[in-house]
């Protein structure tokens, strides 16, 4: 699955390409619990149709009922819901939801909960699909919507930044897709590549052996076959990059990580015990004239510790992870695997000769 905001760009241009009418609300101000975080987008049809979240349901279904004719289509023949209207024409507009206890209630909100949408009627095909192109690309683009006649302005964006809105203006980011490698084909790649999907990350796996690439069955994941090392390269990470080793073998996973701790990945590390972790330092500084210092990014042992045993409850504590870098999430010191299993072993609930809950069962290296 991909990147949520480039499939809702994506559907309103080919919508307004095709000459049919269409609006785009942006979650602009919250007050209190929202469903939707400032910036969520969602596009709707003048057929109903819609793409894209702003409150996860309730609000969409008030939308559609607003502007469009879904519903008055749908009354008896002769009739008409007086409520239904088509999309405006004209500048953007504004319009809260959950304002009072009632609306929160009828729309789902959490108690005390409110948000406040812009919408765009109409937006024009041409700047759409200049930005679906630029995102598909590669760019973090700056969109400026004049709130006086929609107009819109794009300009290729340094950094992302949080929605701005001002009496005259709104300035959103968007950036392309999140994209994560993933160096080893084996089971919990498989796992780890099909959670990664759902989440909206772009999922490349790079494993050089025959044996685990014919074996390999997500279809959404591209696999290569060069060397891990060099795919990192032609990878490119960015900072809407992850890149995960997971083939325990140290010709495979060392230098690949090396070169992607060049890079400026959120999220750099390798799956493996305590043990294979402080090995995997070592080679580094011995054989790489690497330091720890060098080093501080690189995670291992990855994953938060929930007990897991199985590749699938493995791939679920990584992705976890994964996430919460991406969010900003500073995660508790007791939910790290290494410090979790450390505090265990001190209390002696660590089963002797149990290996750590991310070697997929291996024995350790």
């Amino acid at each position: 699955m991909e990147n949520l905001d480039v499939m809702v760009l994506r559907q309103l241009h080919d919508w307004r390409a095709a000459g049919k009418r269409a609006l785009l609300a942006t979650v602009v101000r919250t007050w209190g619990s929202s469903p939707r975080p400032i910036g969520s987008i969602m596009a709707l049809c003048e057929d109903g149709a819609v793409v894209g979240s702003v409150s996860g349901g309730c609000i969409e279904d008030d939308l559609i009922y607003r502007y469009t004719q879904a519903y008055a289509n749908a009354a008896p023949a002769g009739t008409r819901n007086a409520d239904a209207q088509v999309i405006p024409l004209g500048a953007p507009g504004f319009v809260k939801y959950g304002v009072t206890a009632d609306e929160a209630h009828r729309f789902g909100l959490p108690c005390g909960g409110t948000l406040e949408l812009l919408l765009e009627y109409d937006p024009d095909a041409l700047k759409l699909a200049e930005l679906v192109t630029a995102l598909e690309s590669g760019q973090l683009v700056d969109r400026i919507v004049q709130l006086s006649d929609g107009t819109v302005t794009l300009a290729e964006a340094a950094a992302p930044t949080e929605l701005q809105l001002s009496p005259t203006q709104l300035k959103s980011t968007f950036g392309p897709e999140y994209r994560m490698l993933l160096i080893g084909a084996g089971q919990l790649t498989e796992y780890l590549a099909t959670m990664a999907l759902f989440s909206g990350f772009a999922v490349t796996v790079c494993d050089p052996r025959d044996e685990y690439r014919g074996a390999w069955s997500v279809p959404a994941a591209k696999v290569v076959s060069d060397m891990p090392d060099d795919v990192v390269l032609a990878f490119r990470p960015d900072r809407r990059s992850c890149v995960v080793a997971l083939t325990h073998d140290p010709k495979l996973d060392d230098l690949a990580l090396l070169e992607a701790l060049k890079t400026d990945a959120f999220y750099v590390g390798a799956i493996g015990s305590r043990r294979n972790n402080q090995a995997r330092h070592e080679r580094m500084i011995e054989y790489f004239d690497e330091t720890e210092e060098s080093l501080a990014r690189l995670r291992g042992p990855i994953g938060i510790y929930i007990g897991s045993k199985t590749p699938a409850e493995i791939a679920v504590s990584v992705m976890a992870e994964i996430l919460a870098v991406k969010n900003g999430v500073a995660l508790p010191r007791d939910v790290e695997v290494a410090n979790a299993k450390n505090e265990l072993r001190v209390a002696g609930n660590e089963a002797p000769g149990v290996s750590d809950s991310l070697v997929c069962g291996l024995k350790r290296l």
